[in-house]
């Protein structure tokens, strides 16, 4: 449609222009605070890394309600007509016709109107539903996306020196001659020999380093002929303060878990976003545009990526939702469609009698979730509002338990279902479920790997300063890699919270026989020793735990990671094995 020069200048104009004005504000606080990475991690500030991961949580929703607010007071944005939203939406898109990040500027429109409109205007006409800009081949003005290195007289062991010196870390390396030799021969290896070079073999590496909890990574690929070959290398501190390559990363597969939504997001200074994903996913073909948006810090972007994914499917797709598989939980319906791999979840209205909370509480964890670096142990939610589902994709069950225990949250408005407020998480098989699969079929390693790994998630959450609360088998899941992963968060507590004591000896024989409890319990107490009474009723499974995690039981694990978090000690998390490291440095133990 051609958009009528007469309409500069009008009111539509104007509106147009402080909507791309209040999503240009968004993302230049955004890119400065990715920016800012860099210092925070040139110069060690580890608590500052996590408190600005925190505050970017609240950049984008901030930027949406001061516009909406300035709509409505300078241009009394509830009384527009549906012509003039027309002409506004066709004004913002002559806006973004050399635009650097136009579909994040789509989404900003869609997430602001959609605050002013009806949802019967949640269509083409009146917001974004299908993106209208092409963000192929966007060009950046001042940084490149990635930078390009050739092998010449110093071959690729100077290349690297020099991809990894163009990072400009204001922080001596400890000896990166020899780490680079390290990267050197690990290649050799992975690759049997060093293949003969193309006339075209490049490396590319992206221009931004990738920054997250301790570390940096450099992310790139060599390019030989008609082979790829990606690469990530993590750049950390060494126990005197000096940088050090941990080690490198070449299959795609454990580059891709670097993007384990189960993680913390990472900060990377972007000009043009689509060019970093366009090139991610050269190298992880398999990873979701949406999840890779999300992982860069770009939360509502994948939200609305995931969205018209999960639309496109239901059009594709006759399965209707189901109950998830598992025991019903206290404080959320689950459902799920078994062709889709996620779950979907609503905070239900009438809670299990156990569960002293309330909504607002259950929305406070999850938010915290979010803002806190996962460790690969949290799966990561995708929040939305007002979603609409086809009515008749729902199993009758659904509906029942809808009615019953969370009225206030749906309601249906002919042939649609809405969900006033949901969660949706990747969907796992529960971890309840799976020990009494690997015990059924007497699978000794299978349960022994599980019970490992659900002590590991559990330290390693502590050590990042969660205390999942509700320990029970049923809130952990495990990935289709092994990993188990916590998942129900409507007890977690930070560590420095909680109260770790144990049971006082009881008065006589008679009060330890009586089953009542005979000491004081106050609100925030914790009695690891009570772990073992309601997770260790299997001989084999209490076998298993007492052999590789017997110390979870005392208070003395909990208070001394207590200690180390109240000291200001961050832990070092590798989001890869610890074989894999070259071990140039010991972890920092102050």
């Amino acid at each position: 449609m051609k958009i009528s020069v007469g309409l500069y200048g009008t009111n539509a104009h104007q509106i147009a222009l402080a909507l791309i004005q209040g999503f240009n504000k968004h993302y230049t606080l955004f890119r400065q605070t990715c920016r800012e990475a860099k210092t925070r991690f040139e110069q060690g500030d580890w608590l500052g890394v996590h408190k600005a991961v925190k505050e970017r949580i609240r950049f984008y929703d901030d930027r949406v309600d001061e516009c909406v607010e300035r709509l409505r007071n300078d241009f009394d944005a509830g009384l527009i007509d549906q012509p003039t939203w027309q002409q506004i939406k066709l004004l913002y898109i002559g806006l973004l016709l050399n635009h650097k990040q136009p579909e994040l500027a789509e989404t900003f429109f869609n997430s602001v109107t959609t605050k002013i409109l009806h949802r019967n205007y949640f269509h083409n006409d009146f917001i974004f539903v299908r993106p209208t800009v092409s963000t192929e081949n966007i060009e950046a003005d001042h940084d490149p996306t990635y930078r390009s290195y050739y092998a010449k007289e110093d071959g690729v062991r100077g290349a690297m020196l020099s991809i990894v010196r163009d990072f400009d870390w204001q922080r001596p390396f400890a000896d990166l001659e020899r780490d680079v030799d390290y990267v050197y021969q690990a290649i050799r290896r992975f690759l049997n020999g060093i293949p003969r070079r193309e006339v075209n073999f490049q490396i590319q590496v992206l221009a931004s380093a990738f920054y997250r909890n301790k570390a940096a990574y450099i992310i790139g690929k060599a390019v030989n002929g008609a082979a790829e070959y990606p690469f990530a290398i993590p750049v950390m501190h060494d126990e005197d303060g000096k940088l050090y390559l941990d080690t490198v990363l070449l299959d795609a597969w454990r580059i891709g878990l670097l993007f384990s939504l189960s993680r913390a997001y990472f900060m990377v200074d972007m000009e043009v976003p689509s060019g970093y994903v366009q090139f991610l996913r050269s190298i992880l073909p398999a990873k979701p545009r949406s999840e890779l948006y999300i992982m860069l810090g770009l939360g509502k972007q994948g939200k609305t990526m995931f969205f018209r994914d999960f639309i496109y499917h239901l059009h594709h797709s006759e399965d209707k939702f189901i109950m998830a598989p598992g025991i019903r939980g206290l404080v959320m319906l689950v459902f799920t469609l078994p062709s889709y791999p996620y779950v979907f979840k609503i905070i239900r209205d009438v809670f299990g009698a156990s569960k002293n909370m309330d909504r607002a509480t259950v929305k406070k964890k999850f938010m915290l979730v979010k803002q806190v670096d996962r460790v690969g142990r949290m799966a990561d939610t995708l929040e939305f509002s007002n979603v609409l589902f086809p009515l008749n994709r729902f199993d009758p069950e659904i509906l029942d338990e809808l009615e019953k225990l969370a009225p206030s949250c749906y309601e249906i408005d002919g042939e649609q279902l809405i969900i006033k407020h949901l969660y949706i998480e990747r969907r796992m098989e529960p971890l309840n479920i799976h020990l009494e699969r690997m015990e059924r079929s007497n699978n000794i390693e299978g349960l022994e790997h599980a019970i490992k790994e659900y002590g590991s998630a559990i330290r390693e959450l502590a050590q990042a300063n969660i205390f999942p609360g509700d320990m029970l088998w049923k809130n952990f899941g495990i990935t289709r890699f092994g990993r188990v992963v916590f998942y129900d968060y409507d007890e977690i507590e930070y560590m420095t919270d909680c109260n770790f004591r144990r049971i006082p000896p009881a008065p006589d024989f008679e009060t330890e026989m009586s089953g009542e409890v005979w000491y004081a319990v106050a609100k925030n107490d914790v009695f690891p020793e009570e772990f073992a009474t309601f997770l260790l009723a299997s001989p084999i499974v209490r076998k298993i735990f007492y052999k590789h995690h017997a110390d979870l039981l005392s208070p003395k694990f909990w208070q001394e990671a207590q200690q180390k978090i109240r000291a200001g000690h961050v832990e070092d998390f590798f989001p890869y094995p610890q074989e894999l490291r070259f071990g140039n440095s010991k972890p920092d133990a102050t």
